[in-house]
């Protein structure tokens, strides 16, 4: 019997590439083939082969807000990419199709829909992407990150890091620290200009013996600035261009500051820690707003607009808080955690592939 074979598309952005990963290294514990669809000179271009597997080019770019003339040129450019993708689904001739986001996985999926092979989608955003809302009317299975997304989906939530599943109860952390708060301020691998301003800036107006301790990840390119921002305002703080592990620096913190991408929420979850979600104000859709929602609503997070976020507010906001009330937080969210999202897309996509056997 031959090895069966997926095909996973997902391309554009860590958000859509790491949850493929995740799902990839499932499958191939099931013993099955991965090969991946993406472009070429995007972030998958380079992550994905560093993994082990084939991937298969696609260049396709997304045409929101690129003006009329891209727009003018849709129909030929789309033609161009399903002709690109029937060619890859000939070569690698899948037993199934998952669509993970990413404009690389509209006409990947749409051929696979066209040569009637099964197609599964997941969505990780609340709020369904372009690729996600035409891909889902195709689809043999449709899953979400967060409930709502599209219409008669199963809610599975998103794929996590096995670092950040098991890491105990969010009370017994709080209940077990005293001293200073700790506070995380993350801005995705960037960073976040927005977040590097104000934090040196509230942490300032918050007397020398209340200030807590301040670990925060700029970006490679923010770091010296940030440095001399925290220096000017007279703030000890540890300056980072990157944390690599990141499990480990949420659980040892008492509050995180963070945009709000889907798999920054299902982390804030899984490990148990209580965020303050400032969600990226020009994210396509305000779609990281609505993943903020998810754990804000529940009591589970804090969610404060960008244009609200000022040095003021955040230092009056952390002299009110206390463990107490970071542990209500941080449990509320560790409620919501969803931690089988991974093994549930890959047991949907094996599902998929057997109606047709």
């Amino acid at each position: 019997m031959s090895t069966p074979t997926i095909l996973i598309m997902a391309g554009g952005t860590g958000g859509h590439i790491m949850p493929g990963l995740a799902v990839a290294q499932a499958m191939q514990q099931r013993g099955w083939q991965v090969v991946w669809l993406g472009h070429p000179e995007r972030m998958e271009g380079s992550l994905v082969p560093q993994h082990g597997i084939k991937m298969l080019p696609l260049r396709f770019s997304g045409l929101r807000g690129k003006g009329v003339k891209a727009l003018l040129s849709l129909p030929f450019t789309l033609i161009s990419a399903c002709w690109q993708a029937h060619r890859c689904l000939q070569e690698a001739k899948p037993d199934v199709v998952l669509g993970m986001g990413g404009y690389v996985a509209f006409p990947g999926g749409l051929m696979a829909f066209v040569s009637r092979r099964p197609l599964v989608v997941h969505e990780q955003n609340a709020v369904a992407g372009t690729a996600n809302r035409y891909l889902a009317k195709m689809a043999t299975s449709v899953l979400t990150g967060f409930p709502g997304a599209l219409p008669g989906a199963v809610t599975v939530g998103n794929p996590v890091r096995d670092a950040f599943v098991g890491q105990g109860s969010a009370a017994e952390r709080y209940a077990k620290r005293s001293g200073p708060l700790r506070i995380l301020v993350v801005g995705g691998s960037l960073g976040a200009a927005a977040l590097n301003k104000v934090v040196p800036e509230a942490m300032a107006l918050i007397p020398a013996e209340q200030r807590p301790h301040v670990t925060h990840q700029s970006g490679k390119q923010h770091l010296e600035s940030l440095q001399q921002s925290y220096a000017d305002n007279q703030v000890q703080a540890d300056c980072k261009a990157f944390i690599g592990d990141m499990a480990q620096a949420m659980k040892e913190a008492d509050v995180l500051i963070c945009r709000a991408g889907a798999m920054t929420v299902a982390e804030v979850a899984a490990i148990g820690v209580a965020a303050l979600f400032v969600p990226l104000p020009h994210a396509i859709d305000d779609h990281q707003t609505a993943n903020a929602r998810y754990l804000s609503e529940c009591s589970g997070a804090w969610l404060k607009k960008q244009s609200e976020l000022t040095a003021q507010w955040l230092a009056q906001w952390l002299q009110g808080l206390d463990r107490e009330e970071l542990s209500r937080v941080a449990s509320h969210a560790q409620e919501h955690a969803q931690l089988n999202a991974t093994q549930q897309i890959a047991e949907a996509c094996q599902q998929a592939a057997r109606r047709v056997e």
